[in-house]
């Protein structure tokens, strides 16, 4: 199977917003449908537009996304069915390849994000509410060729 990051082209936009909702409905089971559709409107407006945008193309099929706006990952969501494969870690290399150190915010109860993350050596730092669910985001950091300093504790996580 034949799989390239490139740079995010107009004509991606369909496949981009399935990869989001297909991989949101499984990480967020709690987003309501009406916020489903609202963000499924704004990415197009709001986000594709103030990001830099990398998709991961296989044999010609647009199967997962990343965002960034500067150093932090604004969303990164591959199709379910490719979960495993090494798309996510491809996109995130591209990123840091980009802009070494990295930061991200991730709901607590997305286990499948949260963890992608924590193995791919990102440390918690910071936890606050989401307004919109009421539900905890996790922030978390990459910091290229770094280990944490003495007085920087990594939150405890279970």
């Amino acid at each position: 199977m034949y799989q390239t990051i490139r740079k995010y082209r107009n004509s991606d936009e369909k496949d981009v917003l399935s990869s989001w909702e297909n991989a949101s409905r499984l990480a967020h089971p709690f987003l309501t449908d009406d916020l489903i559709e609202t963000t499924r409107k704004n990415i197009p407006i709001v986000l594709l537009p103030k990001a830099d945008t990398w998709v991961s193309d296989r044999n010609g099929v647009v199967i997962g996304f990343i965002c960034l706006i500067g150093n932090e990952v604004a969303a990164l969501f591959v199709q379910p069915e490719f979960h495993g494969t090494g798309t996510g870690r491809a996109l995130v290399d591209k990123a840091r390849e980009l802009h070494g150190d990295l930061e991200v915010e991730v709901f607590e109860i997305n286990s499948l994000g949260l963890q992608f993350y924590l193995k791919y050596g990102f440390v918690p730092f910071l936890e606050k509410v989401h307004e919109i669910t009421g539900k905890k985001v996790i922030r978390l950091k990459l910091i290229a060729n770094h280990t944490l300093e003495r007085d920087e504790e990594p939150l405890p996580h279970n």
